[in-house]
């Protein structure tokens, strides 16, 4: 038996409302980049101007008259940015001359990403470590490769492999382990309300598998570094 259109708009939204991540990868069709950011604007406009009107809002009034616009642009060139490969941060890496062996750690990243299912905000900390093999890379580019997966439509484990990967990638180690600490509007809200909860994603890859090492990661990310 097929399903009908509703059964299937209701598994879809559960699906939603249990935050079931569909892929590893972020869902892209193959001409998402076939149109200019420009034209992305204008589309969006409209399409935000039809919800404000379905919605019964004056959009002749002084106060929304640049809503339509304003969301758009946030949503291609700011909230949506992290979408665009032309606009990820290079990662450049250095020989590692001073043979720190020990791993780094980059801790209390902020997290500014938007839920996928209901395109409401997560905000949190990310804190990311990795051992050298040879290879080091700047501080502020783990802060910026954070920020870059973080500007999409994201399920918050998804973005917590896609950071591990790309540092991966990026250092030529599997040394590498990622925790991210947040919470979720679509949880805190709408649906249950629950202001307190926090969702707490990780992944380890390499030596980070192992448990001492782990635990050592954890550890540093519960040192205090308050230094007011």
């Amino acid at each position: 038996m097929f399903e009908g259109k509703e059964e299937m708009a209701d598994k879809f939204e559960e699906i939603g409302d249990d935050h079931i991540s569909s892929s590893a990868k972020t869902p892209l069709r193959a001409d998402a980049f076939d149109i200019t950011d420009q034209k992305k604007v204008e589309l969006i406009q409209e399409s935000v101007r039809d919800i404000l009107n379905t919605l019964g809002m004056d959009l002749s009034d002084d106060s929304l008259k640049g809503t339509p616009k304003r969301v758009a642009k946030a949503f291609v060139y700011e909230i949506f940015g992290g979408l665009n490969p032309a606009n990820k941060p290079k990662l450049s890496t250095f020989d590692n001359n001073y043979k720190y062996g020990e791993m780094l750690v980059e801790k209390n990243i902020t997290v500014y990403s938007t839920c996928e299912h209901h395109l409401l905000p997560i905000v949190g900390k990310a804190h990311v470590a990795y051992i050298s093999s040879g290879k080091v890379i700047g501080l502020s580019k783990m802060n910026r490769i954070v920020d870059f997966y973080a500007k999409r439509p994201q399920v918050q484990e998804r973005l917590t492999m896609q950071v591990v990967q790309a540092l991966q990638e990026a250092l030529g180690t599997d040394d590498v382990a990622c925790v991210i600490d947040a919470k979720h509007l679509c949880v805190n809200s709408r649906g249950v309300r629950d202001i307190e909860s926090s969702t707490v994603t990780a992944e380890y890859g390499g030596k980070f598998k192992n448990q001492e090492t782990k635990q050592e990661f954890l550890d540093f990310i519960n040192l205090d570094t308050d230094f007011d």
